[in-house]
C-alpha cells in the first residue's frame, strides 16, 4: 500500500529512521514526545497502551526499539486515530501496534484486551480556561482539556493497569500538584520524576513521571536533565552528553546522571 500525504499533511523523516505524516494544523512531533518514548523502560513481553496517541509518534518512538510486545494507540479526533493507521502502515509495524478510536475516559480493561501491563500519554497540558484558543480545533484539542482532564486520564490508567502496573506521562511543572493528586486518587504511585530544563539558566519545562499502580510511597527524584550544555546566548547550541546518548539509544540509562 502506498502511504503518501494528504494536501493538510507534511511527511517528515525523524528520530529512529521512521517516517511521520503530521497535520500542518495539528501539533508535530517535539520533544516531549521523544523524551517520554525514551523514558519508558523496555518490557518486552508487555502489552501497553497510548493514551491520545496524536499522530503514533510515542508508540512508533517504542516499537522501533522492541520495548514492548504490543501497544493498543487510543485516540478520541477520528481523523487523528486514521492519521496513525496510516504511520503504522508507513513504518510496518501493523503487528506491533493497533489503533483504537475511543475517549480513553470510557474504556474497559475488555476493549483493549484486558488489564494492561504499561499506559504512556502525553496528555494535553493546559486547561480550557487558560491559552490562546487555536483556530484549528485539532490543535486546540490535543492542547487543552477538552476531552478529558489529567485527572480523567490518570482515573483511566487506575482502571485499566494490572496491579504493580506502569503509567508514564509528561506534564508542566506549574500543574505539578494537580497531577500528584490526580494520581494518589487512582492509587497510581509516583516512583521515579525527572525534571527537564533546556539549559543551566532556564527554568525546567517538563516533568516526566513514572508511577506505579497499588505500590508503595517512595519516589526517585533523579538529577535534572539539562538538554544543552550553556545558555541560550552561546551559540551554535552544544547537546548535554545526558541528552546526546538519550537521542542515540531512546533511552535513559542508569548512567547518563554520570556524563
Amino acid at each position: 500500500m502506498t502511504i503518501t500525504p494528504l494536501p493538510d499533511e507534511r511527511l517528515d523523516q525523524i528520530n529512529e529512521n521512521l517516517s511521520l505524516l503530521q497535520k500542518k494544523q495539528g501539533l508535530t512531533f517535539g520533544t516531549d514526545a521523544y523524551l517520554l518514548a525514551a523514558y519508558l523502560r523496555p518490557m518486552h513481553r508487555a502489552r501497553a497502551a497510548d493514551f491520545g496517541c496524536g499522530t503514533g509518534i510515542i508508540s512508533l518512538l517504542a516499537q522501533a526499539r522492541g520495548k514492548f510486545a504490543h501497544i493498543t494507540a487510543v485516540e478520541v479526533q477520528p481523523r487523528f486515530a486514521e492519521l496513525t493507521q496510516r504511520n503504522i502502515i508507513l513504518n510496518h509495524m501493523e503487528e506491533k501496534i493497533s489503533v483504537l478510536s475511543a475517549d480513553v475516559t470510557t474504556l474497559r480493561p475488555d476493549d483493549v484486551g484486558g488489564e494492561l501491563d504499561v499506559i504512556f500519554s502525553n496528555p494535553p497540558y493546559m486547561r480550557t480556561d487558560c491559552g490562546k484558543r487555536n483556530d484549528a480545533d485539532e490543535k486546540y484539542i490535543a492542547r487543552h482539556e477538552v476531552c478529558g482532564t489529567v485527572a480523567d486520564f490518570c482515573r483511566a490508567a487506575g482502571k485499566l493497569l494490572k496491579h504493580g502496573g506502569l503509567f508514564y506521562l509528561v506534564w508542566r511543572p506549574d500543574r505539578l500538584s494537580e497531577l500528584l493528586t490526580a494520581l494518589h486518587a487512582a492509587h497510581l504511585e509516583p516512583k521515579r520524576m525527572t525534571a527537564v530544563q533546556a539549559d543551566p539558566e532556564t527554568a525546567p519545562s517538563m516533568i516526566l513521571l513514572e508511577c506505579k499502580k497499588g505500590a508503595a510511597p517512595s519516589l526517585y527524584l533523579t538529577p535534572t536533565l539539562m538538554l544543552y550544555r550553556d545558555g541560550p546566548h552561546v551559540m551554535p547550541r552544544v547537546m548535554s552528553d545526558a541528552a546526546s546518548e538519550i537521542y542515540e539509544t531512546c533511552q535513559f540509562g542508569d548512567d547518563i546522571w554520570t556524563k
